[in-house]
């Protein structure tokens, strides 16, 4: 069974063409005009085993809000598409990853019901020129496109590189195993028959 989808999003703010392979091998073929999210793009896709393209360009000029935003909804969207009617996944995902000081927990249901808990007390600041608030507003178009719950939970970390890195990283990693196929999963993993 091939899990993959197409989106193409062209707003007066952005174009982004994205493509996802859940059954894939931690390829990735990414070209964004905010090269750190490219970057957390590029290991999310590695350590998740699962494959990923994105174009992307945008009003940069004005800053990277539209363009990291929209392609947060891209990747929700395309996660919703590529899962079909969710039957025989594992629904839930874990995963624990450092980055030298730092430690991120990630956790995700693919309930159908939308919802971020986003604790990481990140100072508010640029890493490069990326405005480091910018990654909640990836993961909250994430969520609210896709309909999973996820939970980021910064355990600890001083370097802020570091701490959104090991994030990104155990979002890919959580996100395989909740999207993984269980064989005793017998049609979707809910009493309601539905997710």
């Amino acid at each position: 069974m091939m899990r993959s989808s197409k989106i193409v999003r062209e707003t007066t703010e952005t174009s982004i063409t994205l493509s996802l392979n859940i059954e894939g091998e931690g390829k990735y073929d990414i070209a964004t005009p905010v090269p750190f999210l490219t970057h957390m793009l590029e290991l999310m896709t590695r350590h998740g085993l699962f494959d990923l393209k994105v174009q992307a360009s945008g009003d940069t000029e004005i800053d990277y809000h539209h363009t990291v935003e929209d392609i947060g909804i891209c990747l929700g969207q395309a996660l919703r598409e590529a899962l079909t009617d969710k039957k025989g996944i594992r629904r839930y995902g874990n995963a624990a990853v450092p980055m030298d000081e730092a430690l991120a927990e990630v956790t995700i249901d693919i309930s159908g019901r939308p919802c971020l808990s986003f604790n990481a007390d990140i100072p508010k600041e640029k890493v490069g020129h990326f405005d480091v608030e910018l990654a909640e507003e990836f993961f909250q178009a994430v969520v609210v496109n896709s309909g999973i719950t996820l939970h980021v939970d910064l355990r600890r970390g001083s370097n802020v590189h570091h701490c959104l890195e090991a994030i990104f990283k155990a979002f890919g990693r959580a996100m395989d195993i909740a999207t993984s196929i269980d064989p005793r999963v017998q049609g979707v993993p809910s009493t309601k028959g539905r997710l």
